[in-house]
C-alpha cells in the first residue's frame, strides 16, 4: 500500500512537470529553467552568455 502511493506522489509530481514544461513552451520559452530567466545566448538577448550576470 505504501508502494502505491509513493509511485503515486511520483506522478503526481512529474505530471505537474510536464505540464509546467509544456505550458513555458507555449509561451515562447528558448530555454526553461535558465539562470538568465530564458534569455540565453539562442535567442539572441544582447550577445549575454549563458554563464554572464547581469
Amino acid at each position: 500500500m505504501v508502494n502505491l502511493i509513493i509511485i503515486g506522489i511520483l506522478l503526481f509530481l512529474a505530471g505537474m512537470a510536464v505540464l509546467y514544461i509544456r505550458k513555458e513552451k507555449r509561451k515562447g520559452a528558448g530555454c526553461i529553467g535558465c539562470p538568465l530567466g530564458g534569455c540565453c545566448a539562442g535567442k539572441g538577448c544582447g550577445g549575454k552568455k549563458e554563464n554572464e550576470k547581469g
